[in-house]
């Protein structure tokens, strides 16, 4: 793993920031933490839903992927008012090959975040059959 995922993995408590079965990896919860500083950025629902999924990137790309290889996610947010905001975010990182989502407000998340997005991506080619 590169620094920068360990630094993630070190920053609320020890787990696995993705885990690899066959070839599906199903990647953690992402919050929009600050991977140097491990806090959660500045800017409201937006800016943390950019750095969850900029978290992301550096998980899929520590596999071997990208963006284009995510087939599902879930984004779990503290207001579901919020879900146009996440929304504009969401597609500037999910341009092609949308993947299948689902979206739900929660009681509470982890240090206070206002978003935090999950997903399942699969190695390799995808192909449409």
């Amino acid at each position: 793993l590169n620094a920068a995922i360990r630094m993630m993995i070190n920053v609320i408590i020890k787990f696995h920031q993705a885990v690899v079965v066959d070839r599906t990896m199903y990647i953690s919860g992402q919050l929009g933490l600050d991977v140097a500083s491990g806090q959660l950025v500045d800017g409201g629902v937006q800016a943390q839903a950019k750095q969850a999924l900029i978290n992301m990137g550096e998980i899929l790309k520590a596999a071997g992927c990208s963006y284009n290889n995510v087939v599902k996610t879930t984004v779990l947010l503290s207001d579901i008012n919020d879900f146009h905001s996440v929304n504009e975010v969401y597609k500037t990182f999910f341009s092609s090959n949308f993947p299948a989502r689902a979206a739900y407000q929660v009681a509470a998340l982890p240090r206070g975040g206002l978003v935090e997005i999950e997903a399942v991506a699969v190695l390799g080619p995808l192909s449409d059959s």
